[in-house]
């Protein structure tokens, strides 16, 4: 009998993953995560992680299967919430569920399984995996879209390598979620009717502020509203010698000057803000909401524009290093002038974008058909071939 540690989250998602397993014949095994102690900066209702661990113990009794609490908090301080200090320190937006999932979910928690005599983790992502047989006897692993659309979470998995997929299962992965509801329903799971949690991996839904400034001190500074009609947006293309070139030209991201606007109102840190954000710049009097087109974090600088529609918010082309670039599929990554027509996310949720892919000594280009809003540094672009997960990388 294969041997299966589910992680159970409390959640309803991972409730009717141990549950079809186990109908399945697997011998399971429930493992819940405890990542994070520090209530300060968590809403208190939204994810205390007390009552996700009871309620995760009570579905473990329902489903007669062992059930234990691992304290991962130390490796999720490094590997998670340093990170995010940093990125965010650097003026860059971390998203920690993708990382969450790289080097907790599917490196330190699948390492706990398998020491514990597991042949697979499994999860309540809303995923699939595929699997290819070579002609040497090898396989390869396909990461494929969950078969409910609404819910589809491959995105958050898109730095999952061949040696994790081998070791996983997506149990839900080709229901919808209504269907797993009723699952847990007709099954009689405590976790049945439980809200969804938000926020970040484990730790909940948090005042980002707040969390934050345990690290990165609030600073006064500027916020400056560019207009529509500043110069750099009047500016005619050069002709390019080469599709690279154009390529470079079209993934620089605007650099504004003070002078380039007004000053408009005061922030508490550019390290606190994001590309697209809306909320937090208490900047009241404009026709159109401002959303924020540029931080600085250098000189501290917000620059802000009027409306969704500002040109500063959209860009055609992004651009990822070498040593920022993942394949999920490495038979299929792109030697230097290869090219590749895929298509493309640069966060969760969004709908899938026609995109070409470029490869150059150092690193790869993402160009989209259409300019897409608020491609943010920091976060994670993935690319699809059909409903297939292909590769992503962090954007420059």
């Amino acid at each position: 009998m294969k041997k299966v540690v589910v992680g159970l989250s409390g959640g309803v998602d991972s409730s009717v993953a141990a549950y079809l397993l186990k109908e399945q014949g697997y011998d399971v095994i429930g493992l819940f995560m405890k990542n994070w102690h520090d209530d300060s900066v968590t809403i208190s209702k939204e994810c205390p992680w007390l009552e996700d661990s009871n309620d995760a113990l009570i579905v473990a009794e329902k489903l007669g299967i062992p059930f234990q609490t691992v304290d991962l908090s130390r490796e999720y301080k490094e590997r998670i919430v340093d990170y995010m200090f940093r990125e965010y320190e650097k003026g860059r937006t971390p998203n920690p569920d993708v990382l969450c999932n790289r080097e907790i979910k599917f490196d330190v928690f699948l390492k706990i399984a398998l020491q514990l005599g597991a042949d697979y983790v499994a999860t309540g992502h809303y995923c699939r995996k595929g699997e290819i047989l070579n002609a040497d006897g090898s396989t390869t692993y396909r990461l494929l879209a969950g078969a409910d659309e609404n819910k589809d979470q491959s995105y958050f998995l898109c730095q999952l390598s061949q040696e994790q997929l081998a070791k996983t299962l997506f149990p839900i992965g080709e229901l919808k979620k209504p269907q797993v509801r009723q699952i847990a329903f007709d099954n009689e799971l405590i976790t049945a009717d439980k809200k969804d949690s938000q926020g970040l991996c484990f730790i909940g839904k948090v005042r980002l502020p707040d969390f934050l400034q345990q690290k990165l001190k609030p600073k006064k500074g500027p916020i400056v509203e560019v207009p529509q009609d500043v110069a750099q947006y009047q500016r005619t293309p050069p002709v390019f010698n080469s599709k690279f070139e154009e390529l470079a030209y079209y993934a620089q991201k605007p650099v504004y000057d003070i002078s380039d606007g007004k000053v408009v109102g005061q922030h508490q840190g550019a390290h606190y803000f994001t590309k697209g954000q809306r909320k937090g710049l208490d900047v009241g009097g404009t026709p159109e909401p401002l959303f924020v087109i540029e931080t600085d974090v250098s000189d501290n600088i917000i620059f802000t524009g009027q409306g969704k529609s500002h040109p500063g918010l959209f860009r055609r082309t992004l651009f990822i290093t070498n040593d920022e670039l993942h394949w999920v599929r490495p038979d299929m990554s792109l030697g230097v002038d290869d090219s590749m027509e895929v298509m493309a996310r640069i966060r969760y949720r969004q709908p899938l974008q026609k995109a070409t892919l470029y490869k150059v000594d150092s690193g790869l280009y993402v160009d989209f058909d259409q300019k897409q809003e608020a491609i943010t540094e920091g976060q994670f672009v993935s690319w699809y071939l059909g409903n297939e997960l292909v590769g992503s990388g962090v954007i420059s």
